[in-house]
């Protein structure tokens, strides 16, 4: 993904002031931010929601984006969401989603409707539906709010995995958590991304 002087305004109040940023292949790699410096939008406008009012974003390959908000239909069973997205994304199989939720340890839900999931589990569904169809670049934000500790762990076990697949993989968040697991480390402050030190980098 190549993100070129990328602008963007809400009314007169300026959000993202002249991102760059180049996520190569095979990169685990993160942006921390204060709440409200902006990282939602940032990500919204990498993954094509939002429109840059100037500068560009460019994808090489299929994209992954698991957004902060969990959009889901609470009369839907995990399966149905499933089946759901394997006809968009036009999957033979849900074989990779099996995978995904085999390491989240969230088999056992498939029959559950999504109203009736833990913030938890309404989070791995998510992240299964963002990881399905086996992207290239995958954009995470705030991917593990609700996660008890072990599945906390099974997330960056996961995360590394695809890293080390030749996935590109950025993960969002306000908190600077296991930073020493990436790659590469920005941060996102007075809407420009500032690179930093992810061995030294202190929690927010």
């Amino acid at each position: 993904m190549e993100v070129r002087d990328v602008h963007h305004s809400y009314r007169h109040h300026a959000v993202l002031r002249g991102v760059d940023l180049t996520l190569r292949p095979g990169v685990l790699a993160g942006i921390v931010g204060e709440n409200g410096a902006g990282k939602t939008t940032l990500l919204k406008t990498f993954s094509g929601e939002l429109r840059p009012d100037r500068g560009s974003v460019r994808h090489r390959g299929r994209f992954g984006y698991c957004p902060q908000a969990v959009v889901l239909d609470d009369s839907f069973t995990v399966r149905q969401h499933l089946d759901f997205f394997k006809s968009a994304f036009g999957l033979a199989d849900l074989r990779r989603a099996e995978e995904v939720m085999e390491t989240l340890a969230f088999t056992e839900y498939l029959d559950q409707r999504a109203g009736l999931l833990s913030g938890g589990s309404r989070q791995k569904l998510n992240l299964t539906l963002a990881l399905m169809h086996d992207p290239e670049v995958l954009l995470l934000d705030e991917p593990y709010q609700g996660f008890d500790w072990e599945t906390y762990l099974r997330f960056w076990e996961l995360a590394m995995r695809l890293r080390d697949a030749g996935r590109s993989v950025l993960v969002v968040s306000h908190l600077a958590y296991d930073i020493g697991r990436l790659d590469e480390l920005w941060r996102l402050d007075c809407g420009r991304l500032h690179r930093q030190d992810s061995r030294t980098e202190a929690t927010t």
